[in-house]
């Protein structure tokens, strides 16, 4: 055995009396079942090196090479066939077993050159198909072998392939019980056309996720006792006729996610509930996706607002987005526009962000609030309808937060570095010890920064700080600045509050 690698030598170690028999190199008893000698490394047979070609036949069912050397020359394949009628004996010749078969006539011995070894798929598919890497699409040329065959009309035979449709029921007589398990359906690109869609749907008893993409629907009907069990519809890339399509199929009671990407719509409206009201259309409508159309005014997301289970958004890519340069300020915008949207554009809203969208919402607009009849005094607050329209939760913030004071609506100053800083003051409330300490920062320095400035004052580790704030309009509350990497302002912070320092 020398020579032999340490696997080799493991696996043929309780045999190596069977190696010293008499002109057989391999193996040559029952003793040593044919598995045995497959699974050693081809370039090692009983400790001579043969021809690395040699090895399990994947058409056959087991394959060993054997080299004799007083009763024939050369190097044969000992083969078990999968069909034994092709077989001669069980392994054996002239009273030596040299392998084992299943079947006593399931066995032969084979010259190698004699085997065939298969192919790997991909060359299979090739000669299946006529395949060639060298074809020339361009030219309609396809090369089999050493032969190079034009094909002539492939153009019109490919037009007329495009137009292949998938044929659908014309009558409502339609019932199928192949499908009343069916839970996902994709039928995109299928030239399908919602009526279609509804008559098939009667064999559709408990479908849940159903794809309707690129299929010229312009047109919807409401799905009278069908789809019931609808739990996600995408209608992408079908250009309908208007965003009034969507009451249709609002009753849909199931439907947690509707797809409406790039259908053309250019407005949203759910006329049933006024604004501060919940419709009763999409009752169980979780994730929305109205991106790439084309609505341009934000009283469509104003409508989203009205939607009772809406929890995620997409609209990018829609003309109102123009109207606003600052793409933070856009996002800001809708935010404080839908109350209870927790993903925007994929991206998770945290409650911080949440909070200071519906800030700055309340200063941005503040004095178009005044101008409309707006005021601090509630007796006297009585804004215009037509700023209400527009600003449909404003109202609801200035609950939540207080009406916006004065001095919050003053005119934009220049952003010097004077007009950017915050004058806080700062106290550690379980350390009374500890004075209060009165500080000017720039609302752009960072949370991380401001725990280095209070470690240079409390020689205190920064990163064993807890940093909080009060604010005079929000009494009794404290907001946690729990973001090392967020600025101050993304806090909405003001000169008058006060950092609360723990450790």
């Amino acid at each position: 055995m020398d020579g032999m690698d340490e696997t080799s030598k493991r696996i043929l170690e309780p045999y190596q009396y069977l190696l010293q028999l008499p002109g057989v190199e391999a193996a040559r008893t029952p003793a040593v079942p044919g598995w045995l000698l497959g699974c050693l490394p081809m370039r090692w047979v009983g400790g001579s090196p043969v021809a690395p070609t040699m090895g399990l036949c994947a058409m056959w069912a087991a394959c060993l090479v054997l080299q004799y050397q007083p009763f024939f020359s050369g190097i044969w394949l000992g083969v078990e066939w999968d069909d034994p009628q092709r077989g001669k004996h069980d392994g054996s010749y002239e009273g030596i077993q040299y392998f084992t078969c299943r079947h006593p006539k399931g066995g032969s011995f084979i010259r190698p050159n004699k085997a065939n070894f298969g192919v790997d798929f991909l060359t299979a598919v090739k000669d299946r198909y006529g395949l060639n890497d060298q074809q020339d699409e361009q030219y309609g040329t396809v090369v089999f072998g050493r032969k190079t065959v034009e094909f002539v009309g492939m153009d019109s035979v490919a037009e007329q392939q495009s137009e292949n449709k998938m044929r659908f029921p014309s009558t409502s007589t339609f019932t199928s019980s192949g499908f009343s398990n069916l839970k996902i359906l994709a039928l995109n690109q299928t030239e399908i056309t919602w009526t279609e869609v509804l008559l098939c749907a009667q064999g559709w008893p408990v479908l849940e996720e159903l794809y309707l993409s690129s299929n010229n629907i312009t047109v919807l009907e409401r799905p009278d006792n069908v789809l019931q069990t609808l739990k996600l519809l995408d209608l992408s890339d079908n250009q309908l006729l208007d965003g009034n399509q969507m009451h249709l199929i609002a009753q849909l009671p199931r439907l947690e996610q509707l797809i409406l990407r790039n259908t053309g719509i250019s407005s949203i409206q759910f006329p049933d509930v006024a604004f501060g009201c919940k419709t009763k259309m999409f009752p169980s409508l979780k994730r929305l996706a109205i991106n790439d159309n084309k609505i341009s005014q934000w009283s469509s997301i104003n409508e989203l607002d009205k939607l009772p289970s809406l929890r995620a958004l997409q609209c990018n890519n829609n003309p109102f987005a123009d109207t606003e340069k600052n793409p933070e300020t856009l996002i800001q915008l809708i935010i404080a526009k839908i109350s209870q949207l927790e993903v925007l554009n994929n991206c998770e809203i945290l409650p911080a962000e949440r909070r200071g969208a519906e800030l700055d919402y309340r200063k941005i607009f503040g004095k178009d609030w005044l101008e409309a009849g707006g005021h601090w005094n509630p007796e006297k607050n009585k804004p215009s309808e037509e700023f209400l329209a527009a600003h449909p939760r404003y109202q609801a913030l200035c609950l939540k937060y207080g009406a916006p004071e004065e001095g919050e609506l003053k005119g934009q100053q220049p952003l010097t570095l004077k007009n950017q800083l915050l004058t806080l003051t700062i106290k550690c409330p379980e350390k009374p010890e500890q004075k209060p300490v009165e500080k000017k920062l720039p609302e752009s320095m960072t949370i991380q920064k401001v725990k280095g400035l209070l470690y240079r004052l409390l020689k205190i580790p920064g990163s064993e700080l807890k940093l909080s704030y009060e604010s005079s309009k929000l009494e009794g509350k404290e907001v946690e600045l729990d973001n090392d990497l967020k600025p101050l302002q993304f806090y909405s912070i003001e000169s008058g509050d006060c950092v609360l320092v723990r450790w």
